[in-house]
Protein backbone atom coordinates (compact mmCIF):
# COMPACT_ATOMS: atom_id res chain seq x y z
CA UNK A 1 0.00 0.00 0.00
CA UNK A 2 1.20 3.36 -0.76
CA UNK A 3 1.65 5.99 2.21
CA UNK A 4 -0.40 8.75 2.39
CA UNK A 5 2.13 11.77 3.05
CA UNK A 6 1.58 15.35 2.37
CA UNK A 7 4.33 17.88 2.78
CA UNK A 8 2.69 21.21 4.85
CA UNK A 9 4.07 24.73 4.94
CA UNK A 10 3.74 27.85 5.81
CA UNK A 11 5.14 31.77 5.02
CA UNK A 12 5.63 34.04 7.74
CA UNK A 13 7.65 37.05 8.79
CA UNK A 14 8.68 37.67 12.56
CA UNK A 15 11.09 40.62 12.73
CA UNK A 16 11.44 41.63 10.05
CA UNK A 17 12.49 37.74 8.94
CA UNK A 18 10.78 35.97 6.29
CA UNK A 19 10.17 32.33 7.15
CA UNK A 20 8.77 29.33 5.74
CA UNK A 21 9.25 26.04 8.13
CA UNK A 22 7.59 22.99 5.88
CA UNK A 23 7.41 19.17 7.06
CA UNK A 24 6.75 15.94 5.02
CA UNK A 25 4.23 14.13 7.43
CA UNK A 26 3.14 10.57 7.03
CA UNK A 27 -0.93 10.41 7.84
CA UNK A 28 -1.02 6.38 7.81
CA UNK A 29 0.94 6.71 11.60
CA UNK A 30 -1.46 9.59 13.13
CA UNK A 31 -4.26 8.03 12.02
CA UNK A 32 -3.16 4.53 12.82
CA UNK A 33 -2.08 5.74 16.39
CA UNK A 34 -5.02 8.59 17.86
CA UNK A 35 -7.24 7.96 14.84
CA UNK A 36 -6.92 11.96 13.82
CA UNK A 37 -4.81 14.24 11.80
CA UNK A 38 -2.23 15.71 13.15
CA UNK A 39 -2.35 19.29 14.25
CA UNK A 40 -0.16 20.53 11.62
CA UNK A 41 1.27 24.31 13.57
CA UNK A 42 2.89 22.16 16.46
CA UNK A 43 3.97 19.48 14.44
CA UNK A 44 5.63 21.94 11.88
CA UNK A 45 7.28 24.04 14.65
CA UNK A 46 8.96 20.86 16.37
CA UNK A 47 10.52 19.52 13.03
CA UNK A 48 11.83 23.24 12.59
CA UNK A 49 13.36 24.33 15.72
CA UNK A 50 10.21 26.57 16.94
CA UNK A 51 9.68 26.87 20.41
CA UNK A 52 5.77 26.54 20.70
CA UNK A 53 5.84 28.88 23.63
CA UNK A 54 7.39 31.87 21.87
CA UNK A 55 6.08 34.96 20.01
CA UNK A 56 7.61 33.45 17.08
CA UNK A 57 5.21 30.30 17.00
CA UNK A 58 2.17 32.85 17.58
CA UNK A 59 3.01 34.71 14.56
CA UNK A 60 3.22 31.57 12.81
CA UNK A 61 -0.29 30.17 13.92
CA UNK A 62 -1.84 33.54 12.46
CA UNK A 63 -0.75 32.43 9.06
CA UNK A 64 -2.80 29.64 7.11
CA UNK A 65 -0.49 26.20 6.70
CA UNK A 66 -0.47 25.04 2.77
CA UNK A 67 -0.24 21.67 1.73
CA UNK A 68 1.38 20.57 -1.20
CA UNK A 69 2.67 17.13 -2.41
CA UNK A 70 -0.11 14.87 -1.24
CA UNK A 71 1.03 10.98 -2.14
CA UNK A 72 -1.42 7.90 -2.11
CA UNK A 73 -4.94 8.01 -1.59
CA UNK A 74 -4.81 11.45 0.53
CA UNK A 75 -3.97 13.36 -3.31
CA UNK A 76 -7.65 12.75 -4.00
CA UNK A 77 -9.02 14.82 -1.29
CA UNK A 78 -6.63 17.98 -1.56
CA UNK A 79 -7.39 21.00 -3.80
CA UNK A 80 -5.75 24.05 -3.84
CA UNK A 81 -3.61 23.62 -0.76
CA UNK A 82 -6.52 22.53 1.61
CA UNK A 83 -7.26 18.78 2.67
CA UNK A 84 -10.79 17.65 2.73
CA UNK A 85 -9.77 15.80 6.43
CA UNK A 86 -13.46 14.26 6.65
CA UNK A 87 -13.68 12.89 3.37
CA UNK A 88 -9.99 11.44 3.29
CA UNK A 89 -10.06 10.02 7.10
CA UNK A 90 -13.53 7.66 5.82
CA UNK A 91 -11.63 7.17 2.80
CA UNK A 92 -9.20 6.14 4.57
CA UNK A 93 -10.69 3.98 7.08
CA UNK A 94 -12.51 2.12 4.25
CA UNK A 95 -9.22 1.31 2.52
CA UNK A 96 -8.16 0.16 6.14
CA UNK A 97 -10.93 -2.38 5.95
CA UNK A 98 -10.33 -3.65 2.53
CA UNK A 99 -6.92 -4.12 3.20
CA UNK A 100 -8.02 -6.39 6.40
CA UNK A 101 -10.83 -8.42 4.31
CA UNK A 102 -8.27 -8.61 1.20
CA UNK A 103 -5.72 -10.41 3.73
CA UNK A 104 -8.71 -12.97 4.59
CA UNK A 105 -9.66 -13.67 1.77
CA UNK A 106 -5.82 -14.62 0.66
CA UNK A 107 -5.51 -16.65 3.14
CA UNK A 108 -8.32 -18.53 3.70
CA UNK A 109 -9.98 -18.74 0.00
CA UNK A 110 -6.71 -18.09 -2.31
CA UNK A 111 -8.13 -15.17 -3.61
CA UNK A 112 -5.56 -12.73 -4.83
CA UNK A 113 -7.14 -9.64 -5.02
CA UNK A 114 -10.83 -9.22 -3.78
CA UNK A 115 -11.04 -6.24 -5.84
CA UNK A 116 -11.22 -9.00 -8.66
CA UNK A 117 -14.38 -10.65 -7.30
CA UNK A 118 -16.90 -7.82 -6.46
CA UNK A 119 -19.55 -10.10 -4.98
CA UNK A 120 -17.04 -11.63 -2.31
CA UNK A 121 -15.57 -8.36 -2.01
CA UNK A 122 -19.21 -7.02 -0.95
CA UNK A 123 -20.32 -10.23 1.32
CA UNK A 124 -17.18 -9.71 3.28
CA UNK A 125 -17.85 -6.05 3.54
CA UNK A 126 -21.40 -7.04 4.47
CA UNK A 127 -20.52 -9.54 6.97
CA UNK A 128 -17.98 -6.68 8.46
CA UNK A 129 -20.71 -4.45 8.88
CA UNK A 130 -22.75 -7.05 10.36
CA UNK A 131 -19.99 -7.33 13.04
CA UNK A 132 -19.39 -4.02 13.83
CA UNK A 133 -22.95 -2.98 14.11
CA UNK A 134 -23.66 -6.22 16.43
CA UNK A 135 -21.10 -4.44 18.87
Amino acid sequence: MTKNTITASVEFYFKGQRYTPSATIELDEALEQTGTLPDFYPLLAARNDIDIYSYHYEVMQMEPIRLTNAQGLVAGFLVDGQLDEAGFKQAWQKRQVIERLDAIARRNLGVEDIEQQPGLKQALLDAYHAGADSR
